[in-house]
């Protein structure tokens, strides 16, 4: 299981607060299928949320402790029913270089200038 330390916690809190839970557990609790499909979404998302239904308090803090021993993760947050789980990629994506821009063909020309409008005053 992974250690994180409060900025990084925070940090990660913060960019959790709008993601929606990927992976529902349920009545069947925390079976294979269930983490695989967490395996798989943490390698696609890097944070996820997770929601746990029918599980007393002291059973989701068991369940995020399992799931993050069970697939190398580091808890992140747990309120309520929703508990959020991190891991970074195991290959960082690299950032794409963003291609030149094209040289401007010739120099470019500046719109003609809006020629000055007078006003008129009206005598009183």
């Amino acid at each position: 299981m992974l250690e994180l330390n409060s900025s990084l916690r925070r940090a990660l809190r913060a960019r959790a607060h709008n993601l929606h839970p990927v992976v529902s557990i349920s009545q069947k609790g925390l079976s294979e299928t269930v983490l695989a499909e967490i395996d798989r979404c943490l390698k696609a998302h890097e944070l996820i949320k997770v929601r746990v239904y029918d599980v007393e308090h002291k059973g989701r803090d068991a369940l995020l402790t399992e799931i993050c021993t069970r697939l190398d993760a580091a808890p992140v947050q747990h309120i309520g029913n929703v508990l959020v789980v991190f891991r970074e990629h195991p290959e960082a994506p690299k950032a794409v270089p963003r291609p030149a821009k094209k040289p401007n063909s010739g120099a470019r020309k500046e719109p003609p200038a809006k020629p000055a409008t007078l006003r008129r005053r009206t005598g009183r």
